[in-house]
């Protein structure tokens, strides 16, 4: 297994021009502000707190968007924390969040061959199998979807950095391969785990991705997110280590 620890549950360059801020004390917290002032101050490592810090603004046009434009899927040569090891992407997290893995010779450790994924979108185990009809009963899960990021500041990044958010582990989950050809490319306003026990971990981890890119929402994704965490004001953002 990869040495990375993804606390369980939820977790910074600039992503184009400015922004209107959007915090608490701009009284447009979309409900959280008017709640606020009868609970205790969230953690500052809380997911709550950080959604705070989110910029929030209209979608921007898709015009443009393609997969490519966040390079080769599943590269290595990428600066994320598991980047430039020898390994692809999508093995690299297959390993991280599979059990009982079973490696292809001759790879350096690298292919998944088997395993075990507990699906955190739905609730079940998959044993997974690797090959032409199989592989796609785990898929790899771009949390925040990636035409999601086009259209909320990375088509003004950088090829690289759009590289990289596309493979930061932070970014991405093996899940459920029906569930996630269900989300699309749909933000937490149209689409949320079936498993709903996830759902606090799920919008968490959104918002730690758009505060580590600084990526903005849009008022819906926005509120969406902030009555999920409304029912777990104490969920941590998650981090890596």
């Amino acid at each position: 297994m990869v040495g990375l620890l993804l606390v369980a549950g939820c977790g910074a360059e600039s992503g184009g021009p400015p922004l209107a801020s959007h915090t608490a004390a701009t009284g447009v917290a979309s409900g959280i502000t008017s709640r606020s002032a009868s609970r205790p101050a969230p953690d500052a490592s809380s997911a709550t707190a950080l959604l705070a810090t989110v910029l929030v603004k209209g979608r921007a046009a898709k015009t443009g968007y393609a997969r490519a434009e966040f390079g080769s899927a599943w590269t290595d040569n990428n600066n994320s924390l598991l980047g430039h090891n020898g390994c692809d992407t999508r093995n690299d997290i297959l390993r991280r969040d599979l059990t009982t893995t079973v490696l292809k010779p001759d790879t350096r450790g690298c292919t998944v061959l088997t395993g075990q994924l507990d699906d955190p979108y739905t609730g079940t185990r998959i044993a997974f199998h690797r090959g032409q009809q199989t592989s796609t009963a785990v898929q790899i899960d771009h949390v925040v979807a990636l035409s999601n990021a086009w259209q909320t500041g990375a088509q003004y990044w950088t090829e690289q950095r759009r590289v990289d958010l596309a493979n930061d582990p932070i970014e991405l989950l093996a899940v459920d391969g029906p569930a996630n050809e269900s989300k699309g490319d749909g933000d937490a306003a149209t689409w949320l785990p079936p498993n709903k026990t996830y759902r606090c971990a799920y919008v968490a981890r959104q918002v730690a991705i758009k505060a580590r890119y600084r990526l903005w929402m849009t008022p819906a994704e926005h509120d969406a997110i902030a009555r999920v965490l409304t029912g777990c004001p104490g969920q941590p953002a998650p981090t890596e280590a």
